[in-house]
C-alpha cells in the first residue's frame, strides 16, 4: 500500500546553511570611509580585541585610514559628581547636530569592571542623541587597565574622525588619572561645574583646574542663576593665581544650563574660539604632535609589560619572587632587576632569591 505525502506539509529536512562571508579589513576600511555606522561600530570592537589576530588586523585597518584623520574637533569633557554631565553632553551634542555637525560621544571608564561597562549608562541616558543618524555614542570596553581603555579610545576616535565626525566628545566617566589620560587626546579641555562655588572651591582638585581650557558652570537656571554667576567669578579668580599651559589662550568661565539650552552657542563659540587661537600660532599642532609620540611610547611601554609578563622565564620565577617580596625577603628593586635579566638573556641563576 502507498502512502501519499503531502507536499504541504513540513519538512523534517534543514534548510541550506548559507555560510556568511567573513568582514575583511577592506570591507571595514570601505565601509568606514563610507560612513556606515555598522561596519564602524564593528571596526571599534576590532579595535578592542586583545586578541593578537584582530590586534594585527586593528593596525592594519588604523593605517589604512589614517590620512582621512585628523580634522575633527576633539573635545574633552569631565564634570563634579551631580553636574548632569550627560544631560550636558546630550544637549549639546543635539544642538551641534541641528547645525550640521556629525558628532561622535566616546567614554574613557577604566573603573568600570562589571559586565555591560558604562553601555547602559551611556544609551539610556543619552536616547535623543542615540537616536540622531548624525552622532555616535560608544562607551569605553567594559574591563581593563587604563592603559588599555585610553588606547581602544584613541583608535576608536581615529576611526570616527575617518568616518566623518567632525566632532569628538571624549567624556571621563571614571575618576582620578582618566582627566589627564583625556586631556592628553583631546584638543581642549571642558570642565563642567555647579553652582554654588563655596566648599566645591575648596575640595576640586586643583589639577583638574589645571586641567582646564574652559569652564562651564552648569544648572544655571531658575533660582540657580544668581549662585551659578557667583559660582563663575570665583572660578575666574581661582584661575588668575594658575599659569596657563597655553601661551595663546587664557582659560575661559560661562554659565549653561543643558535643560533650557541657554548659553550652549556661548559654549560652542568659546570651543571654537579656542580652537582658532591655537591654530593660527600653529599651537595646535604642535599639541598634536606631541600627543602623537606620547601616545607611540604609552603603546611600546604597555607592549614591554606584557612580552615581560608573559615571557616563560619570568613567569616560571614569578611565584617565587613574588613572595620573597611579600615576605620582605627579597628588596623589590633587586627583585625588578632579576626578572628584567630572566626576559633579557635568561639570568637570574638556579634560585631568584639566591644572590
Amino acid at each position: 500500500m502507498s502512502v501519499s505525502v503531502d507536499s504541504r506539509l513540513p519538512s523534517h529536512t534543514p534548510p541550506p546553511v548559507t555560510k556568511r562571508r567573513r568582514v575583511t579589513v577592506d570591507d571595514l576600511a570601505a565601509g568606514i570611509l563610507g560612513r556606515n555606522a555598522a561596519l564602524l561600530a564593528r571596526a571599534i570592537t576590532l579595535v578592542e580585541s586583545v586578541n593578537p589576530d584582530h590586534r594585527r588586523q586593528a593596525r592594519e585597518l588604523l593605517q589604512r585610514v589614517l590620512p582621512n584623520t585628523g580634522r575633527a574637533h576633539r573635545i574633552g569633557v569631565t564634570g563634579v559628581p551631580g553636574v548632569g554631565k550627560s544631560t550636558a553632553i546630550e544637549a549639546f551634542g543635539l544642538f551641534l547636530t541641528a547645525r550640521g555637525h556629525r558628532v561622535a560621544v566616546l567614554a574613557v571608564d577604566p573603573s568600570s569592571k562589571r559586565s555591560g561597562g558604562s553601555i547602559l549608562g551611556d544609551k539610556t541616558r543619552m536616547e535623543g542623541l542615540s537616536s540622531d543618524p548624525n552622532a555616535f555614542i560608544r562607551p569605553s570596553p567594559s574591563a581593563g587597565t587604563l592603559g588599555g581603555v585610553a588606547r581602544a579610545t584613541r583608535e576608536t576616535m581615529l576611526l570616527c574622525e575617518a568616518a566623518g565626525y567632525d566632532v569628538i566628545l571624549v567624556e571621563t566617566v571614571g575618576v582620578g588619572q582618566s582627566e589627564t589620560v583625556v586631556a592628553d587626546m583631546v584638543d581642549v579641555f571642558l570642565v563642567l561645574m555647579l553652582p554654588g562655588a563655596g566648599d566645591e572651591l575648596q575640595g576640586i582638585k586643583k589639577g583638574i583646574l589645571e586641567l582646564a581650557d574652559i569652564i562651564a558652570v552648569n544648572k544655571a537656571d531658575g533660582d540657580n542663576k544668581l549662585r551659578a554667576s557667583q559660582a563663575a567669578r570665583d572660578y575666574r579668580n581661582a584661575l588668575h593665581i594658575m599659569t596657563p599651559v597655553s601661551k595663546a589662550w587664557s582659560p575661559q568661565v560661562l554659565t549653561m544650563s543643558a535643560v533650557t539650552g541657554d548659553n550652549l552657542d556661548q559654549l560652542w563659540g568659546a570651543l571654537k574660539t579656542h580652537r582658532e587661537a591655537l591654530d593660527s600660532c600653529g599651537e595646535l599642532e604642535d599639541k598634536r604632535r606631541g600627543q602623537r609620540l606620547r601616545w607611540m611610547w604609552s603603546m611600546v611601554e604597555d607592549s614591554l609589560f606584557e612580552a615581560l609578563r608573559t615571557h616563560p622565564r619570568v613567569e616560571a620565577l614569578l611565584p617565587e619572587i613574588e613572595a620573597g617580596v611579600r615576605d620582605g625577603r627579597l628588596d623589590p628593586t633587586l627583585a625588578g632587576e632579576r626578572l628584567l635579566a630572566a626576559f633579557l638573556d635568561g639570568g637570574g641563576g638556579a634560585s631568584a632569591l639566591g644572590k
